[in-house]
């Protein structure tokens, strides 16, 4: 049952935001009592806690999946953005918004495994994509992890790109085409724009 309360309460945050949804809510989704929920998890605090940590660490493992089928780097990129905007359901911004404000140390301790995790797959893809010629071999690759990180992080801010200007998808695409025409060498482009081309068929 925990599960599947897990499950269902991760469902309803992301689509309807985790200040929004109730115990009552989610009692009522489920046709369960609020007191089978507080079985499973004391608070609310708790549950928003542990849904969190358990679609972080679905994200992670199949992050880790795809990197493990030694594709060439840019097409893994690609595949890490569809894979995580499928997970997280075109990752609408109010969810994030009431976790930060709601619940900002559970929103700051997932921040930073983010981040680290982040980190870690950038610089491998760098590394990657240096050694099979498709990256310049000019690359600050500290840098380039870095900026890449902070712009993944940038057009998730509503400040910068408000709401219905674009959707999630378009941002992801965008950037991730902005990232790779920096660093590419001529090989690489090609690649890039192979792919560019299958998705728009």
């Amino acid at each position: 049952m925990k599960e599947k309360i897990l499950e269902k309460a991760t469902d309803m945050f992301l689509n309807l935001g985790f200040k929004s949804v109730t115990m009552d809510d989610l009692a009522t989704e489920m046709g369960i009592s609020k007191k089978t929920i507080y079985t499973h998890f004391e608070n609310k605090t708790k549950l928003v806690q542990e849904c969190t940590y358990s679609l972080f660490n679905q994200i992670n493992t199949g992050i880790d999946f795809i990197c493990a089928n030694d594709k060439n780097p840019i097409e893994e990129l690609y595949d890490i953005k569809r894979f995580v905007i499928s997970h997280l359901k075109d990752e609408k911004s109010s969810p994030q918004y009431q976790l930060q404000k709601y619940y900002p140390k559970i929103f700051a301790n997932l921040r930073k495994k983010q981040y680290e995790l982040m980190q870690e797959c950038t610089i491998k893809n760098i590394k990657r994509g240096l050694e099979l010629g498709i990256y310049r071999e000019n690359l600050n690759i500290e840098f380039v992890s870095r900026i890449y990180i902070s712009g993944v992080a940038s057009i998730k801010d509503e400040r910068f790109f408000p709401e219905g200007n674009f959707s999630p998808k378009e941002l992801q695409d965008y950037f991730l085409e902005y990232h790779l025409r920096g660093i590419v060498t001529p090989k690489g482009r090609q690649i890039l724009n192979d792919i560019i081309n299958s998705t728009h068929e």
